[in-house]
């Protein structure tokens, strides 16, 4: 495949100079399955750096040059991975800084990701023996750590565990499919929102354990304040978004009419039949399981809808073994706080709300897109998905 190697710069003249020879000598030549390639994306460096990269590429002529100005790192990355596109018919692209933070010598590992079959892998520093540097002071390595731990909380894409980071190698149908909603990320935003973009649209992202160094020369060019505002900004706004278009709130709103049948059947079942609370709950939860599963198939889960009668008739019977859960819990949460707080009507809605809202509805939830519908693709819980169907 041909392989271009991006490397975004702005003042690195005593990076660059450096970084191409070891990539040029001590890398390339041992690469056999694959035609490599280096593409600077200069910001048009007051300090000279596309004419050192105009002077090596006279000695190796695998070596191209993108000058444009100076609007932020995704800027670049896009001015870049566009040119290696049109001009130098890249299959394979990395995304690489040019300070030497990133170790040359990891390239194979990250091609070899690709040969696997992955569309993307990013270099992780946060797991399987990846590192940050020591000698960082304590809040850098604060924000790098927490930093990280937010994005995935929020996105909740648990996975992957360096999102912030910006060594990686993606197929350039990753970027094509991505380039129109990445434009309005210049800064080093752009690393989170593209790698999200992807693992959203299904692209397989694979990891590898990268030790960063820190520069020895220059200056970082983050803004840590901005930064982490902006930062902040996507990955809230992003998450709502995912929510909003998701089945979660027509989900909400059947839950919601569930409850209430719930409520009333709970209610119901003690006052005119006098069963005991728990069981009573227990009974309620089962009748709107039944209106759960019709008004989830036919409208929340529309997409995923199960049409043929046998297979409703085994998802009905899948989806009361699995929400069977749910009317334990129920009945234990209705059980715990009757018994502790006094079998009377208010406390048996209070505990039925509280075990609702904090246990049934992400249980529930869960494994509805993970089982019932499979929205939702978890590894670890493959073969026990086979088992149920």
């Amino acid at each position: 495949m041909n392989v271009v190697i991006i490397i975004p710069t702005y003042n690195e003249k005593g990076n660059i100079d450096r970084l191409i020879p070891i990539l040029e000598d001590q890398i390339f030549p041992h690469i056999k399955n694959h035609t490599m390639h280096i593409l600077v994306a200069d910001d048009n460096s007051p300090d000279g750096t596309a004419d050192e990269v105009k002077t090596m590429m006279k000695k190796w002529k695998n070596i191209e040059l993108s000058e444009g100005e100076k609007r932020g790192l995704g800027a670049a990355y896009i001015r870049g991975m566009s040119y290696a596109i049109d001009k130098m018919k890249a299959d394979v692209m990395f995304e690489m800084d040019g300070d030497l933070s990133h170790d040359p010598k990891k390239i194979p590992e990250f091609l070899e990701k690709i040969d696997q079959g992955f569309d993307m892998a990013v270099g992780t520093r946060y797991n399987n023996g990846g590192s940050i540097p020591k000698n960082w002071g304590f809040m850098r390595k604060v924000y790098s750590v927490m930093g990280n731990l937010v994005v995935r909380t929020i996105l909740m894409r648990f996975s992957i565990h360096d999102w912030t980071g910006g060594y990686r190698i993606l197929r350039k149908e990753v970027f094509l499919k991505e380039k129109d909603e990445l434009t309005s990320f210049r800064t080093y935003t752009f690393q989170v929102s593209f790698l999200h973009k992807a693992v959203r649209d299904g692209f397989k992202v694979a990891e590898v354990p990268i030790h960063f160094t820190d520069r020895t020369l220059g200056r970082s060019k983050i803004a840590p304040r901005e930064y982490i505002i902006e930062l902040l900004k996507y990955v809230i706004t992003a998450r709502f978004l995912e929510i909003l278009k998701s089945p979660f709130p027509k989900y909400a709103l059947i839950g919601f009419v569930g409850y209430l049948i719930n409520a009333l059947a709970l209610e119901g079942f003690k006052r005119i039949f006098g069963f005991p609370s728990s069981v009573s709950a227990s009974l309620g939860a089962e009748i709107s399981i039944v209106w759960n599963f019709i008004m989830n198939n036919f409208w929340a889960f529309s997409s995923e809808r199960i049409t043929s009668p046998f297979k409703i008739f085994l998802k009905f019977i899948q989806f009361n073994l699995i929400s069977l859960g749910s009317v334990v819990i129920i009945g234990a949460g209705v059980g715990v706080g009757t018994h502790f707080f006094g079998d009377n009507g208010i406390v048996r809605q209070i505990s039925l709300i509280l075990t609702i809202g904090f246990l049934v509805i992400p249980y529930s939830y869960s494994m509805y897109n993970i089982f019932i519908w499979k929205r939702w693709h978890v590894p670890i819980l493959s073969n026990l998905q086979k088992i149920v169907g």
